[in-house]
């Protein structure tokens, strides 16, 4: 074999050559890790955010979507005195009547922004116990909560959705009374109101939803209520299976993310092929000579792929630190909430094997043309 120091010395041979394939690497494996860290983050919020001890009571046709649902107020008052076994801290029955709503916020200055707005009562941290007040007091009428996220979901600088910032829902005035946390989940980028304020913002008599907190009692007892009680036409739904099947929903967006960083790699692997043939092919002379003094072209390929690979593994190397300088811990926002990116093992990972990937399919062509030629017609060349 060829010792390694042949190999780098080869790569400063030409040293924009050396920047072209470690600069195309760097770019390649970077986009590769902000694609897995993308989908994965995506997952794992939609994942986290349902709980399977929580269970959806929704209007019947309307397990799909509990922004359309609509079901009778008495529904949570009947569901509560009638269940056994729901889970009851402080010895409150955590049952939570709640309205979802899409509507428009206001902050002066700025122009308007959709937001998702949870209309709630106080047994909403009974139902949610991961959820913590990080600022503030609990709301009165008037008075929102802010998740932590929110600011980056509707697109505004974090002080204006701080306690005692003013704004206006569909046109009323509310004030921020308190920032909440739902870490890893995606009511951390929602708006949470009065549920009676909430009502008359939009102009509803009825509920989305009324969710239950199990304890000793199993999803099967809350089903069958649901359909013993068909004067109130409930479905129930586990709250974990509700946000698998957005996770379902989202999966095209997912793929269209990877099917992009995948052409992009493409390229990326097309113009090494042709940077290293052209590398590669005015040392088809050297290459006899090596062969012609005793080292077999399997030594001479290895050594090839090793100079690929050690350009190639630089440029992941410094895309992996330009990812956790500036990826890892940024958050990312889609339709109905937000999400804080993260370089973990497995993103590392994508990374490491996409750098590989590129060193050897770059060099392992180049290098079979440029060790394919007869010895005599190399040495001649």
């Amino acid at each position: 074999m060829l010792p390694f120091s042949y190999a780098l010395r080869n790569l400063f041979r030409d040293p924009v050559r050396l920047l072209q394939t470690v600069g195309g690497s760097a770019l390649v494996v970077l986009l590769m890790m902000t694609a897995c860290s993308l989908t994965s983050g995506m997952r794992r919020v939609l994942g986290a955010t349902g709980s399977p001890r929580n269970v959806l009571l929704l209007g019947a046709g309307s397990e799909e979507n509990v922004e359309r649902s609509e079901i009778l107020p008495s529904a949570a008052g009947i569901a509560e005195t009638s269940l056994r076994g729901i889970s009851a801290p402080l010895n409150q029955r955590a049952v939570s009547p709640e309205i979802h709503f899409m509507t428009f916020l206001e902050v002066d200055g700025f122009p308007r922004r959709q937001a998702r707005v949870r209309g709630v009562t106080p047994k909403a941290f009974l139902t949610y116990p991961g959820v913590r007040i990080l600022a503030g007091a609990l709301p009165e009428s008037g008075e929102i909560l802010a998740g932590r996220l929110a600011w980056r979901r509707l697109n505004l600088p974090k002080d204006l959705l701080q306690p005692g910032a003013r704004l206006r829902i569909d046109g009323v005035a509310v004030s921020v009374s308190a920032v909440f946390a739902a870490p890893g989940t995606v009511m951390e980028s929602e708006i949470w109101a009065d549920l009676d304020d909430l009502r008359t913002f939009a102009k509803r008599d009825t509920l989305s939803c009324v969710v239950l907190r199990l304890g000793d009692a199993a999803f099967q007892d809350i089903d069958l209520f649901t359909k013993q009680r068909l004067d109130l036409e409930l479905s129930a739904v586990r709250e974990s299976d509700y946000y698998g099947r957005l996770a379902e929903f989202y999966a095209p967006l997912r793929t269209m993310t990877w099917i992009t960083a995948a052409l992009v790699a493409s390229g990326a692997i097309l113009g090494g092929l042709n940077t290293l043939y052209a590398a590669f092919a005015s040392r088809i002379r050297e290459m006899a000579t090596l062969q012609a003094i005793g080292f077999s072209r399997a030594a001479l390929a290895f050594s090839l792929v090793q100079e690929s690979l050690v350009a190639c593994l630089s440029g992941t190397l410094l895309a992996s630190a330009f990812a956790i300088a500036f990826l890892d811990g940024r958050t990312a926002t889609f339709s109905i909430g937000s999400f804080i990116l993260e370089v973990s093992p497995g993103v590392a990972l994508t990374g490491l094997l996409t750098g590989s990937t590129l060193g050897l399919l770059g060099a392992l062509p180049a290098a079979w043309r440029c060790l394919r030629p007869p010895l005599p017609e190399a040495l001649r060349s």
